[in-house]
């Protein structure tokens, strides 16, 4: 598989339609779990420009950083902590519109206005959480939402 990603400029949806089938190829018949974490980061952030993408895994009974792309990162979290801990204990995904009015939010990034947290579930288990962060308010719905939860269910655990 070539490394290129094709870009494409249009709307929401366009823009996933496009980078989903990208994924599957760039991570298809890869057995490395940090690599596909990796590549999966790295054709979103290509894509959408957000201000931070990333992964957390469940290690030790907290969440411990794992491939992402922007500034530095908080590198563990605790159940129920903030928005990705939350979405961890409710195994179901968050969207935030506003971090600040979000209880309990932890600031990684000042900058960081609005976020989307998609945990990952394999056998009713949470395996870790896709984090999307961005400057604007408001900035994920349930498009987002729709999208990300099919990229995350291509993420195969060895």
């Amino acid at each position: 598989m070539a490394e290129d990603l094709s870009i494409v400029q249009g709307t929401k949806e366009e823009k996933y339609q496009s980078v989903i089938p990208q994924i599957k190829a760039l991570i298809e018949g890869e057995p490395d779990l940090v690599a596909n974490l990796a590549n999966i980061v790295a054709a979103l952030m290509e894509q959408f420009g957000w201000l931070w993408v990333g992964f957390y895994l469940v290690k030790e009974n907290q969440l411990v950083l794992a491939p992402f792309q922007g500034p530095v990162a908080c590198t563990r979290i605790k159940k129920g902590k903030g928005v990705c801990g939350t979405s961890w204990e409710k195994a179901k995904t968050i969207i935030v519109p506003d971090v600040e009015k979000f209880p309990g939010h932890i600031a990684c990034s000042s900058k960081s206005r609005s976020e989307i947290v998609v945990p990952i579930i394999r056998d009713n288990k949470v395996m870790g959480v896709l984090d999307v962060d961005s400057e604007e308010l408001a900035a994920f719905d349930e498009s987002d939402k729709k999208f990300l939860e099919e990229i995350v269910d291509l993420i195969i655990f060895e």
